[in-house]
């Protein structure tokens, strides 16, 4: 396995998609709430209309992310 492969290969281990679903009224508070948050995470809106939304994140700041967006002031599904 060369250097490259076993780059990817780590980050693959530490990545992690979230994926959820929200209101789509609540989807840019959802943003700049988990943006505040600085490293934990970055949203992205993946359908609008359904209010779908990808969380990219790390195994180890997942726990932390998700207690947070919990404790928030929307009400999330995690898919």
């Amino acid at each position: 396995m060369n250097f490259s492969e076993q780059a990817s290969a780590q980050l693959s281990d530490i990545d992690l998609i979230v994926k959820a679903r929200i209101d789509r009224s609540q989807i840019q508070l959802l943003c700049k709430l988990v943006e505040g948050l600085g490293h934990l995470g970055v949203v992205t809106t993946t359908n609008k209309e359904l209010g779908e939304v990808m969380i990219q994140t790390t195994r180890h700041c997942w726990p932390e992310l998700k207690e947070i967006v919990e404790r928030m002031p929307l009400e999330i599904e995690f898919v």
